[in-house]
């Protein structure tokens, strides 16, 4: 499996893990934002944003383009 393709499935996995998060306990802003080490949400959109930032990245280099 290429790269790209690891990229988005990590991606999509990390949506259905909030996702189910989501509907069993429910998020608060201050959960989303603001999570503490060791809260399953630590860190997430930090992580979440690396990746789909890194997936722009390669489909800029595959077309030739810039952002």
């Amino acid at each position: 499996m290429s790269n790209k393709q690891e990229q988005i499935k990590k991606l999509l996995e990390m949506q259905k893990k909030f996702i189910e998060y989501e509907h069993t306990h429910g998020v608060t802003p201050e959960e989303y934002y603001l999570a503490e080490e060791g809260h399953p949400l630590y860190n997430y959109r930090q992580e979440f944003r690396d990746v789909a930032m890194e997936l722009v990245d390669m489909a800029h280099a595959e077309k030739g383009s810039h952002r």
